[in-house]
């Protein structure tokens, strides 16, 4: 008989080790998947709000609570005969000085506006206008009535009592600007955070009829995707590396 002997590991030690390097070869695609598909999100939600969007920062508070001095809203480039009755809008108008401004549409080509009823309501058509988003309401005496011409729109802040709007020009073409000022729609603050998010359309005027406050855009979606794709990639990515490291400290403590 002989002495050598013979030396064998058990099957199931042998049956193991392919199968742990399979779970890592699997865990491995699973964790580039997820990372490629948080890229993937945050770059489509980049795109889409590069191409539709352009970023404005507001420089007062007259159109506080809704948008207030020194947030940073994205606007969505439109023509302004493309604007309803309640929408935000960016515009610039020699006029009132050649400023960037941010206010709200509150009247289109042909209608009749006017301050106010006994609620300080503002009027349009001869209907009281329930806008829940103004801070305060007008002032008394500060009664008005006029008719939008064509192509042109009357706008005011939603901080009735503090903002230079239309009511402040109504020497000069009854206090309206050509709809053809109007650059883009704002559809969402993006800063500070605390603000973040979609801006909401107002059925405040839809008893009038068209045109009508638009519903945002892609805006939401595209911030959400981009942002949420970020933190994918940044949690993917730190998850990795701790399962890494914890890996090299088994081998080493073998």
């Amino acid at each position: 008989m002989s002495g050598v002997v013979e030396h064998t590991t058990p099957a199931s030690a042998a049956a193991g080790k392919p199968g742990a390097a399979n779970r890592r070869s699997l865990g491995s695609l699973l964790h580039g998947l997820v990372i490629g598909l948080g890229f993937a999100a945050m770059v489509g939600g980049f795109v889409v709000l590069v191409l539709n969007y352009r970023p404005y920062k507001v420089p007062t508070d007259s159109m506080s609570p809704t948008v207030q001095s020194g947030d940073t809203v994205l606007a969505r480039t439109v023509k302004g005969g493309a604007v309803g009755r309640g929408d935000i809008v960016v515009f610039r108008d020699s006029q009132w000085g050649g400023l960037t401004m941010v206010k709200r549409v509150v009247a289109v080509g042909g209608d009749t506006v006017a301050c106010c009823d006994s609620k300080q309501h503002l009027l349009v058509n001869g209907k009281p206008i329930d806008e829940p988003y103004v801070a305060l309401p007008m002032m008394p005496g500060a009664d008005f009535k006029t008719t939008v011409p064509a192509g042109r729109l009357f706008l005011l802040g939603d901080f009735r009592a503090n903002s230079l709007d239309s009511r402040a020009h109504l020497d000069v073409a009854s206090g309206t600007v050509p709809d053809s000022d109007v650059t883009a729609r704002v559809e969402a603050t993006v800063w500070p955070y605390g603000r973040f998010g979609a801006t909401r359309r107002t059925v405040a005027f839809d008893g009038l009829g068209a045109p009508l406050a638009a519903e945002p855009g892609p805006v939401a979606p595209a911030m959400y995707a981009m942002a949420g794709g970020a933190a994918v990639v940044v949690v993917a990515s730190a998850l990795g590396g701790v399962v890494s490291l914890g890996r090299r400290l088994r081998r080493r403590s073998a």
